[in-house]
């Protein structure tokens, strides 16, 4: 009989779950708007060789970033603690920069504050620990924001470092085909920086990707599967994109699938952003495919361009006759990006389309909408 302290937990390869990361090299960013953009979107590019990692798209690509360095000098600066403090062997400015979360602060920092406080600000971060919002301010607060706030308490930096959670990996949807770049990945990825009060706030991985890596640096890395995503099986079947802004990041992956595996099916890419001059993401890639017909339609909305706001919901109810034949005709249809608002309404300009150009009641064409989800013509990766 097999005794339990035998039977051992399965091993998952390395670089196949964020608990067993393993190693790509940072290779090359590249700014994928036009001056004058509202945005500051990135295409980035790493080097999968070393570690072997292989993918396949729609899969999702996990990187650990780094904290940003002056953010960690100003924090540490506020508990009063020496950056070179060994913790756990580890430099206590390391420790901030590549181990913790300087972000959303935890209960168990309020906790920590209100032991070495006294008074009514002891009060008031107890009251912040039980998920209370005792001065209106609690959904702003970062870290520093915390130490601002409570500022001349000195923690012990042990425990403050205790007391933060930690650093967590970021997925993002993959943007390329490794049967079109071997050995390569790249992401497309939205800088996010923001300003609160008297502070810019700044998103931990976007901006180490799209500012801070340097080409030639290593990371760490996984590989996460995608849960039906797929292209279908049946290459000669007519896929149907929307994806707007850094949505269109899975589809470049499709399209340079279809390319490299001479897929006999047509393909229809629906992208928008804000402006044409300024944010046609891969246009000369995009174009050099419609040109030589592995796009066989590629449908644009501008939403700053005109007048009035134009999406790619509108850019889809204006050829709606055309997509309901593709979808006649056994298209696969496929919607990455903002759950609250883009993707839903791409289904309601769906069901208004199949209802108009199916000839159907509109619950007639909400159960057709339903009866392509079930069959899997119909997939979703919303956040």
């Amino acid at each position: 009989m097999t005794s339990l302290e035998s039977v051992s937990a399965p091993t998952v390869e390395r670089g196949r779950s964020r608990d067993n990361p393993a190693e790509a090299i940072f290779l090359s960013r590249r700014r994928l708007n036009g001056q004058g953009s509202e945005k500051t979107t990135w295409h980035v590019e790493f080097d999968l060789k070393p570690s072997e990692l292989d993918y396949v798209v729609d899969d999702s690509f996990g990187i650990y970033p780094k904290n940003h360095p002056a953010l960690v000098d100003q924090t540490i600066a506020l508990v009063g603690a020496n950056p070179r403090r060994s913790i756990n062997d580890k430099a206590l400015r390391d420790v901030l920069i590549e181990d913790v979360s300087l972000g959303a602060p935890p209960d168990n920092l309020f906790q920590l504050l209100s032991y070495i406080s006294g008074g009514d600000r002891r009060a008031k971060a107890r009251a912040l620990a039980n998920g209370e919002d005792p001065d209106g301010d609690a959904a702003t607060l970062d870290v520093l924001a915390v130490l601002r706030k409570f500022e001349g308490l000195r923690p012990d930096a042990e425990a403050f470092v205790e007391a933060l959670d930690p650093l967590q990996p970021r997925l993002y949807s993959i943007s390329s085909s490794p049967k079109a770049n071997p050995g390569l990945v790249s992401l497309t990825v939205d800088t996010v920086r923001y300003r609160l009060g008297p502070r810019d706030r700044l998103g931990v991985a976007s901006t180490f990707l799209g500012e801070r890596i340097m080409p030639g640096e290593a990371l760490k890395v996984y590989v996460q599967k995608a849960h039906g995503f797929r292209l279908p099986a049946d290459s000669k079947t007519p896929v149907i994109m929307v994806g707007p802004g850094t949505g269109v990041a899975p589809f470049r992956a499709f399209v340079q699938e279809r390319q490299a595996t001479a897929a006999g099916g047509p393909n229809w890419l629906f992208f928008g952003h804000q402006r044409l001059a300024h944010d046609f993401f891969y246009e000369k890639e995009f174009e050099a495919m419609r040109k030589g017909g592995v796009l066989t339609r590629l449908s644009l909305a501008w939403s700053r361009d005109g007048d009035q706001k134009f999406y790619v919901q509108d850019r889809m109810r204006e050829v709606g006759a055309e997509l309901w034949r593709w979808l006649a005709e056994g298209a696969h249809l496929y919607v990455w990006g903002d759950a609250k608002r883009m993707a839903k309404d791409v289904e309601r300009a769906l069901v208004d389309i199949v209802a108009q150009w199916g000839v159907r009641s509109t619950e007639e064409a909400v159960a057709f909408v339903a009866g392509l989800k079930k069959a899997g013509r119909y997939q979703a990766d919303v956040y």
